[in-house]
């Protein structure tokens, strides 16, 4: 394979948000992004392996000790080599526990960090994931993922390759140590582990469809929970709390009974009937050496003894390569995410001059995932500082303009031209930065009052943040609470009415001072004598600026420089209020209903 294609590989995929790292992650597979991640931290995995190999040949040597002693003891008895013994056998346990403790901790601080760098790494590509991508996940699902599933690879290294490795060992210790007693006796163990992996094999064939059973039926099972939560007020008003309490219960009986069968599968684990005919036979094997004058009696004891090593790795397996397993479902999982491509590119080398605010769609059409189209073949002009108004019917693709002006979705046809450059050609966040959009759905954070107003002018001053918010006209309620500026408001802000956090949204947008204003639908939820104060602040705001209204208000609709009537995703007609009443139905239509 070629350079550049490995390059292209492991790349991390386009993204409208991203994050230089001098390191990016291998994502051609599950197994080689782990390693990835894990062979940055190599001294560690060395410290891994050699506290295992330290553990498994200090615990042989304990066999090896044993059958010394045992030697010692049916002959004339040494005391004084015993007593060497005895204190050989004390020393060589101290090191293999000070390796011991280092093997776990190593292991320990590896799982650590390979949570901290996936976790972070899923966080930076959510981030940077276009809407189209959010538009089709499960917030619960994506919630699952990035907790659960991030945890579970943590566990993958410890307690899982921890126990997987330490296993191994305990199996080659006896290879190292028993041909210092008999090379004959290796006999039973190379059949023990010839056998073992075999039936290995097959176990964990069954076992990786079981665990990823089992993390998608959790990940669903967290889906319907987030949906419920997020739903409640829904919920509530419709009556529905035992609907939703049986929704909630059938996909717990579904994860659970993907979780019995996880288990079915782990009580199948065919090596532990295996285990008792090793030790059957190793003693059958060792007797009639014995009996044949090839071994002495300490020697049977002592390779007997080491048989016992055995049972670490057929017990612990069990557990450890289901830890795996389970591990290896959850990075699959993660992985699906990292890989998922996304429409739009941040565009780094983009255009990143000032925005004049003028704006030309072009034969611009546009359509949602690929279904039917939401604007078909739009075409107007917006000189820089006019204040555009944009009507039509429900459905008419009012809101979806707003949503390709500043690229959140990328047209699917024709052109937008934004300050003279083809949206696409523009840096996204340079773009971004001098639009601002204010919808009906307004989202605050569970912050601050002034976090909120500040959102997207962190580095503002208090005074600044005060006089956008008086702009706004929203600082008087702001100071009829106990905390001011400092009182943190829900999440969504739902503790505020929607008037006042549509104010709050407007004085976050007027703190930012952006070239061009979309202001959707975004005086719904005001009273008519607030409004009138927003509109001259609007009407100020929108000085030397770009600004489109999408609205239903008819006050605002008369003041636009130019209107753009929407019908059935097409642009119907284009003129001043007064053009248009004469020469639009379209327009009449909707305007003697708003009338009404």
């Amino acid at each position: 394979m070629s350079a550049s294609t490995v390059s292209e590989l492991t790349r991390p995929a386009a993204a409208e948000f991203s994050i230089t790292r001098a390191w990016q992650s291998d994502r051609r597979g599950p197994v080689r992004w782990i390693l990835s991640h894990a062979l940055r931290h190599k001294l560690l995995i060395l410290g891994v392996f050699i506290g295992a190999l330290g553990n498994g040949l200090g615990a042989g040597v304990v066999a090896l000790y044993i059958g010394q002693a045992f030697e010692l003891m049916t002959r004339s008895p040494d005391y004084s080599a015993l007593g060497w013994v005895a204190l050989s056998l004390i020393g060589s346990q101290l090191i293999r526990g000070v390796l011991m403790l280092g093997r776990n901790f190593c292991s320990e601080i590896i799982g650590q960090r390979v949570e901290r760098d996936t976790r972070d790494e899923l966080y930076l590509s959510l981030i940077g994931k276009s809407m189209s991508f959010h538009d089709s996940q499960a917030t619960g699902d994506l919630m699952a993922r990035a907790t659960n599933d991030v945890r579970e690879i943590n566990m993958l290294f410890n307690p899982g390759m921890n126990l997987v490795i330490g296993s191994a060992n305990f199996i080659i210790a006896p290879f190292i140590l028993v041909p210092s007693i008999s090379l004959q006796l290796l006999l039973v163990p190379t059949l023990y582990v010839l056998v073992y992996i075999f039936l290995l094999r097959g176990y964990l064939g069954r076992l990786r469809p079981a665990t990823e059973a089992v993390r998608q039926e959790f990940g669903r099972l967290n889906a319907t929970l987030a949906e419920a939560i997020d739903g409640i007020e829904t919920v509530k008003g419709a009556a529905q709390e035992t609907r939703e309490i049986n929704r909630f219960e059938a996909a717990l009986v579904r994860w659970r009974n993907a979780f019995v069968g996880q288990g079915d599968v782990e009580a199948k684990f065919f090596p532990l009937l295996l285990l008792g005919l090793l030790q059957a036979a190793g003693l059958l094997h060792s007797l009639v050496l014995y009996q044949q004058g090839q071994l002495e009696v300490g020697q049977v004891v002592a390779f007997n003894a080491m048989l016992i090593l055995f049972q670490f790795p057929t017990f612990a397996a069990q557990f450890a390569y289901s830890q795996v397993s389970s591990g290896l479902s959850s990075a699959r999982r993660v992985l699906e995410l990292l890989n998922t491509q996304t429409e739009l590119d941040q565009n780094v080398g983009g255009y990143e001059g000032p925005l004049d605010g003028s704006i030309r769609f072009e034969h611009v059409t546009f359509s949602y995932n690929g279904g039917s189209p939401a604007l078909s073949d739009v075409s107007f002009k917006v000189e820089p500082g006019q204040t555009v108004a944009i009507v039509g019917q429900t459905g008419a693709g009012k809101s979806t303009i707003a949503k390709l002006i500043n690229r959140t979705y990328d047209v699917t046809g024709g052109q937008l031209i934004i300050g003279g450059v083809n949206v696409r050609d523009w840096n996204l966040e340079a773009l971004r930065q001098q639009i601002s959009i204010i919808e009906q759905d307004i989202y605050l954070f569970s912050r601050t009052i002034a976090e909120n107003i500040a959102f997207g002018c962190p580095q503002a001053s208090r005074e600044e943040i005060e006089a956008a918010a008086q702009a706004a006209q929203a600082h008087d309620f702001i100071m009829n609470f106990e905390d001011g500026y400092e009182t943190v408001v829900g999440e969504r802000g739902v503790t505020l009415s929607g008037g006042q956090r549509q104010r709050l949204a407007l004085a976050r947008a007027f703190l930012t001072n952006p070239r061009i204003l979309i202001l959707d639908d975004s005086t719904s939820a005001i009273d008519s004598a607030t409004e009138d104060k927003i509109q001259r602040a609007i009407e100020k705001a929108a000085e030397g600026r770009t600004t489109l209204l999408i609205t239903h208000r008819l006050s605002q609709i008369r003041w636009a420089d130019l209107i753009v009537v929407l019908r059935k995703g097409r642009v119907a007609m284009v003129g001043d209020h007064e053009t248009l009443l004469r020469e639009s139905e379209a327009y009449r239509n909707i305007f003697a209903k708003y009338e009404t």
